[in-house]
C-alpha cells in the first residue's frame, strides 16, 4: 500500500539539531531539483517583496526569514515538522514500533519544497505555497511534475493500492496514469476542510496501524469498516480514481 499525504501549512521549528543534508533524504533522484528549489526560495525570501511573491501575509516575517536559513537551520523528521490538523490526527509519535515502521514504508508526503519525503526524512521548517512562481523554474507544482513522475511511478508499481489523502493543488503534482490509475483510491470526506483534513489523518493512521496488505481498492472497506462509515465508488471512466467516502464513528 502507498499512502500519499500533503504537507501542512503549520510547521514546528526545532531549536537544536542536525542541519539539512539533502544526501540523506529518501528518493535521491530528487536531490538536484531540491537544491535548485531551495536556492530559488532563498532568493525570493531575501527580496523586499518576499511576502507578495511567496503568497503570504506581511505579518509572517519570521516564517519568510526561515526560508533564508534552510541549509543552516535545525531539522526534525518531516512527520514531526508538519503540525497541521491532518498530522495531529495521524499522530505519528504515538504509534507503536511496528506501525511506525509501516508508516515509513507506506507514507509518501508530496511537498513543493522537497518533492517527495518519507515521514522520517529530516527537514527544517519552511514556508512555500505550491503555486509560488520560482525564478527559472516556474510554478513549483509544475516544475516538480516531470521530476516526480518517474520516481513515484516506480514506487507505486511495488504497491497494490494507492491511497490518496491529498487535496487541491498537491493532487496535481502527480497523478498515477494507466494501470496505476486503476489502483488509486481518493479519500473523500463530507463537510468542511478542517474535518476533511482530520479524517484523512485518522484514515492514514488506521491504515498504518493495520498489518493488512490490500490487493484491490475494495479491500480498504474491510480494513476501515471497524472505525469508519465507508462507501467506495468505482471510477467514472478509465484513468479516474476510485473514491472512498469515510466518516469516523463517534
Amino acid at each position: 500500500m502507498l499512502i500519499l499525504l500533503p504537507p501542512s501549512e503549520g510547521k514546528t521549528q526545532r531549536r537544536r539539531g542536525r542541519t539539512l543534508d539533502l544526501a540523506t533524504l529518501s528518493f535521491p533522484e530528487l536531490t538536484q531539483m531540491r537544491a535548485a528549489v531551495i536556492d530559488r526560495v532563498g532568493e525570493l525570501s531575501r527580496g523586499p517583496d518576499a511576502h507578495r511573491r511567496l503568497m503570504v501575509s506581511p505579518r509572517l516575517v519570521e516564517e519568510v526569514a526561515r526560508n533564508t536559513r534552510l541549509l543552516t537551520a535545525a531539522t526534525a523528521p518531516a512527520g514531526e515538522v508538519y503540525s497541521g490538523v491532518l498530522y495531529g490526527a495521524l499522530d505519528l509519535p504515538s504509534l507503536d514500533a511496528a506501525a511506525k515502521r509501516r508508516a515509513n514504508r507506506r507514507i509518501v508526503i508530496l511537498t513543493a519544497m522537497f518533492g517527495a519525503l518519507r515521514p522520517t526524512d529530516r527537514i527544517p521548517a519552511y514556508r512555500l505555497h505550491p503555486c509560488v512562481h520560482l525564478p527559472d523554474l516556474g510554478e513549483a507544482t509544475q516544475a516538480w511534475r516531470p521530476v516526480l513522475a518517474p520516481v513515484l511511478e516506480q514506487e507505486a508499481r511495488a504497491r497494490r493500492v494507492i491511497v490518496d489523502c491529498r487535496s487541491g493543488t498537491y493532487v496535481s503534482m502527480w497523478k498515477p496514469k494507466g494501470a496505476l490509475a486503476e489502483r488509486r483510491v481518493l479519500i473523500t470526506v463530507p463537510g468542511a476542510s478542517h474535518m476533511a483534513k482530520h479524517t484523512r489523518g485518522l484514515v492514514a493512521r488506521h491504515l498504518v496501524e493495520s498489518a493488512a496488505r490490500p490487493r484491490h481498492p475494495e479491500d480498504l472497506v474491510e480494513i476501515l469498516a471497524d472505525a469508519f462509515d465507508v462507501r467506495i465508488t468505482e471510477p467514472e471512466r478509465p484513468g479516474h480514481p476510485w473514491q472512498l467516502a469515510a466518516s469516523p464513528r463517534p
